[in-house]
C-alpha cells in the first residue's frame, strides 16, 4: 500500500507566488494565519477569490468498489466523521508513509509518557500507527491520493495473545479539488484538504500535534454550513432516481424561548417529485444540445427546492422554518451536520459527497 510512484507529479509543480524561506518562519506565518493574519501564501489570487460554486455538475454513480480496497471503503462508508480543514502539508510525501507510522507511533508515546492523557476507554498499554493509501478514489490529476490513518491498541490487562485493535482512525483527501488554487501552490506543498476523524478527541489532538509540527500546517473546524446543507439535500435528492433515498429528513432550530427544534421528515417520493418540478433540465423545449451536455445544477434550483419543502411545512403547521437555522439532513445516502459531522452510507455517492465537502475544506482556509 505504500508504493506510489505518482505522488510528486500529485502536487502542483508551478510556484510563481511564494518564495519559501526557512520552515521556522513559515511554520510561524501558517500558524498567525490560523489566527486571522496575513500570510505571504495567503496572497494566492486564486483562493482570495473563491466562492462556493453555484453550480455544479448532477451527481453520478460512481462503481469506486472495482477500484478501492474492500476494507478501507467499508471503514469510510460505516463510521461517522468529525470534520476539519487542513493547510497544504509541506514536504509531505506519499512514498514516505511507513515512515510517518513509526514517527507518529513514537510521537504518541512521548507524549504519553510526559503525562498526555491518551487513554481510549480505559488504559492502554502501546499505540501502533498505520499510514496507507486509498487508491481509486482520485477523481483529477491535481487531486493527490487519499491518506488513510488508523491507531492500533489493546488495553493494559489484555492478554498477551490478544491482537491490537483499532482505536482511532483519521483520513487526509482532496477530491475534484479546485484546479486554479491547487496550481498556484508552491511545489512543496500537497493539498489534502478535507480531513475527517473518528475516535479520542485526546488522539485527534495529538495527530494534529504531530501534523502541525511536522508538515508546517494548521486544522481548523469545519461547519458544514446552511447553505451547504441545502446542496447535499439536493445531490442527494437528485440520486433517487437510481437509488431509493427512502426519506429525506431535516432537523431546525427555531428562535424561541427555549429554542425550538423541528425534525421534518419527507416522503422519498414526495421529495422526488417537488425536486423534478423545479428542475431546469425538466423544463420542455431545452436544446438539443444541452440536453447532450452533462446535467447541472444551479443553485437557484436548489434555493426553490428548500422554499417549496418550507412552503409546505408552513401550510400545514404555520411554522416559518426559514426564521431559524437547518442543523442536519440525512437520507439513506448519508448524513450531515452543521457542527461538521458526516457520514456517508452509500459508496456509490461518495464523490459526490467529498466534492462538495473538499470545496467547503479549500474556502475555510486562512492560507
Amino acid at each position: 500500500m505504500e508504493q506510489h510512484h505518482n505522488s510528486v507529479t500529485r502536487t502542483p509543480l508551478n510556484s510563481v507566488v511564494v518564495q519559501r524561506r526557512s520552515k521556522r518562519k513559515s511554520y510561524r506565518l501558517s500558524y498567525r494565519s490560523c489566527l486571522g493574519a496575513a500570510s505571504r501564501l495567503g496572497l494566492t489570487p486564486a483562493l482570495t477569490a473563491r466562492r462556493l460554486n453555484t453550480s455544479r455538475r448532477a451527481p453520478k454513480s460512481h462503481n469506486i468498489t472495482e477500484k478501492v480496497d474492500a476494507a478501507q471503503l467499508t471503514l469510510l462508508v460505516k463510521t461517522e466523521w468529525q470534520l476539519s480543514y487542513v493547510t497544504p502539508l509541506y514536504q509531505f510525501r506519499h512514498t514516505q508513509l511507513k515512515s510517518y507510522s513509526r514517527q507518529l507511533s513514537a510521537f504518541i508515546a512521548a507524549e504519553k509518557q510526559q503525562g498526555m492523557a491518551v487513554e481510549v476507554e480505559g488504559p492502554q498499554k502501546t499505540f501502533r500507527v498505520s499510514f496507507s493509501l486509498v487508491q481509486g478514489l482520485t477523481e483529477s490529476d491535481d487531486d493527490a491520493e487519499t491518506v488513510l490513518i488508523q491507531i492500533y491498541s489493546k488495553p493494559v490487562f489484555a492478554r498477551q495473545d490478544e491482537p491490537q485493535k483499532p482505536v482511532w482512525s483519521g483520513w487526509l483527501t482532496c477530491i475534484n479539488g479546485n484546479p486554479e488554487y491547487l496550481g498556484s501552490l508552491p511545489k512543496d506543498f500537497v493539498c489534502l484538504p478535507l480531513f475527517g476523524s473518528s475516535g479520542a478527541e485526546g488522539l485527534t489532538t495529538l495527530v494534529k500535534s504531530w501534523f502541525q509540527q511536522s508538515f508546517d500546517c494548521c486544522f481548523g473546524r469545519l461547519e458544514i454550513s446552511h447553505t451547504s446543507l441545502q446542496w447535499l439535500m439536493a445531490l442527494w435528492t437528485n440520486c433517487h432516481n437510481e437509488y431509493s433515498i427512502q426519506h429525506l429528513k431535516m432537523i431546525w432550530t427555531l428562535p424561541a424561548e427555549p429554542p425550538l427544534q423541528v425534525t421534518y421528515t419527507v416522503n422519498s417520493e414526495d421529495a422526488w417529485e417537488l425536486w423534478g418540478s423545479v428542475r431546469k433540465g425538466n423544463r420542455e423545449g431545452e436544446e438539443a444540445e444541452e440536453k447532450e451536455e452533462e446535467s447541472s445544477i444551479d443553485i437557484e434550483e436548489v434555493t426553490r427546492f428548500m422554499q417549496g419543502l418550507q412552503s409546505h411545512f408552513y401550510r400545514h403547521f404555520r411554522l416559518d422554518l426559514s426564521a431559524g437555522s437547518l442543523n442536519q439532513v440525512s437520507t439513506a445516502l448519508g448524513s450531515a451536520k452543521y457542527n461538521g459531522r458526516i457520514k456517508i452510507t452509500n459508496s456509490r455517492y461518495m464523490i459526490t459527497t467529498l466534492t462538495l465537502l473538499t470545496e467547503c475544506a479549500l474556502l475555510k482556509m486562512p492560507i
